[in-house]
């Protein structure tokens, strides 16, 4: 179940930060979220942080995204080995 912000979002800034899977951007008016990063902090927190701190409650569940907790915990595996692998294949800093 990946979350989405509707056009209620009023463009704090609050959110993008939270994310640890980085799936919060700026779009062409409000904020969004990737749903393909999204795991409701599965595997970070146990509750999503961009709901938490939101201050008028524009992050529901998007309808569009409907997922079971084990499809999250797959998700952010992916996303951690994406990320590992992203480090493992930078060269070293001179």
């Amino acid at each position: 179940m990946a979350l989405m912000i509707t056009d209620e979002c009023i463009n704090c800034d609050v959110c993008e930060p939270e994310c640890p899977n980085q799936a919060i951007y700026l779009g062409i008016e409000i904020y969004e979220i990737d749903p393909t990063r999204c795991t409701e902090c599965v595997g970070h927190f146990d509750q999503p942080q961009c709901v938490q701190v939101c201050p008028v409650a524009c992050i529901p569940v998007n309808p569009d995204c409907v997922e079971d907790r084990e499809t999250l915990w797959q998700k952010y595996r992916r996303l951690q080995a994406e990320a590992t692998a992203a480090v493992a294949s930078k060269p070293p800093s001179a």
